[in-house]
């Protein structure tokens, strides 16, 4: 096998997370609480999951009448298109369906109806078939499933999530030319300034609730979606330890194993720090204003050592003041602060305003006539002893006061 292909396997093998039951219940009631009849009456399509493995179709099946569905639709990516795309040798059985594998055709799995004659619509209602492709959520077959959808819920495979969250948004572009392997930028339509015109141009009619990487927040398809107020984080899990399940085959460091298992998870488990719900579902939390401190309470009692006795440093190469912690933003501060992306779990959209980020404000000509060089990308600078220190990527805000 070439080294290119070994490659592949190996970020395929990292690329599947299956998410715990626990953690979409407990996402979900947060929508429940802020409206009971979120999912009444509403087909939710769940691409890329097969009930074989993913919870997502084993907690919807299980709570549809409790939620007053209308329709479940579950799609599953066919095996052999896995191994076709990454080039790795799996064994499965050949069994055939009119001269073609089954194994090269991903499967559909509807409930809405009660089969069983039980009295209640559950999980043993599930019925399904052979889709007539592999299941890709980029064919044209599940294409039509997400037309016919009012929500969409999955943990996609984060290499995918730009074209995925594009998907939903514009799936025709993402249909135009699709490539088996292809970097999944080249696939992603911009304008010439190099934004997602999908992000860009999205009505965002579709509700979804997807889960990612806590750095999609400063993806070009999806910060405008976040600017703008058409996307935000879920409810539950952002910032702290998301467990998932994952193959037997999946690379786990002891680290990442260890912590899934002090979490109560042992086996074929890890943890993600830094994943999270994606949505354009209400859930009420995001509206909870931030208690905060005034600058000079801030200076006198922070917490911080950054900000204890010290103050805000303004930044060299944009006209704002660095707050390093969500906690220590000053409320009587009327311009502009940067602060860290993680500032998005708390983020009340009545009291603060998005100017941007720091990838797209940040004055690099003034730091290349201190340095005399380049140094990295477009982000915010402070100095410290007479030096400019390079910061994270940081988002810039300012208060929406009233007029």
């Amino acid at each position: 096998m070439s080294n290119k292909n070994l490659s592949a396997a190996k970020n395929a093998k990292n690329d599947e997370f299956y998410t715990q039951y626990a953690d979409i219940q407990k996402e979900i009631n947060a929508y429940l609480d802020y409206n009971p009849d979120v999912f009444k009456g509403k087909t939710v399509l769940l691409p890329c999951d097969d009930p074989e493995w993913s919870n997502f179709t084993r907690f919807f099946a299980q709570n549809f009448e409790t939620l007053g569905l209308k329709k479940l639709i579950s799609t599953s990516y066919a095996p052999d298109a896995k191994k076709e795309k990454y080039g790795i040798l799996f064994e499965y059985a050949a069994e055939q369906n009119g001269g073609r594998p089954q194994n090269e055709r991903g499967k559909i799995f509807v409930l809405d109806h009660d089969t069983n004659a039980s009295g209640r619509i559950d999980f043993d209602d599930l019925e399904w078939d052979y889709l007539d492709g592999d299941g890709d959520f980029r064919s044209e077959e599940v294409c039509k499933l997400r037309d016919e959808a009012d929500v969409i819920v999955t943990n996609p495979p984060f290499s995918l999530f730009r074209e995925f969250l594009a998907w939903i948004l514009d799936g025709k572009n993402c249909l135009a030319q699709r490539r088996r392997g292809a970097e999944v930028g080249s696939r992603v339509p911009r304008d010439h300034d190099g934004n997602g015109l999908a992000a860009k141009n999205a009505k965002v009619a579709k509700k979804f609730l997807i889960i990612g990487n806590m750095n999609a927040i400063k993806y070009k398809e999806t910060f405008p979606l976040i600017k703008a107020n058409k996307m935000w984080l879920g409810a539950t899990g952002n910032g702290t330890d998301m467990v998932f399940g994952v193959p037997e085959t999946a690379i786990i460091s002891q680290y990442d194993r260890d912590k899934a298992a002090k979490m109560g998870y042992v086996g074929n488990y890890t943890r993600l720090g830094n994943s999270c719900w994606f949505t354009n579902i209400e859930h009420g939390r995001r509206h909870q204003p931030l208690q905060l401190m005034t600058e000079r309470e801030n200076i006198k009692y922070s917490r911080h050592k950054e900000v204890r006795g010290i103050g805000y440093r303004r930044y060299i190469n944009f006209d704002g003041i660095e707050v390093p912690y969500v906690d220590a933003i000053p409320s009587d501060f009327d311009g502009v602060m940067g602060v860290p992306i993680s500032f998005l779990d708390k983020f009340c959209p009545e009291q603060f305003e998005i100017v941007g980020m720091s990838l797209d404000l940040a004055d690099m000509s003034v730091i290349r006539e201190r340095l005399g060089r380049n140094d990295g990308g477009p982000t915010f600078y402070i100095e410290k002893d007479g030096n400019p220190v390079r910061l994270y990527d940081r988002l810039a805000i300012r208060f929406r006061r009233s007029k």
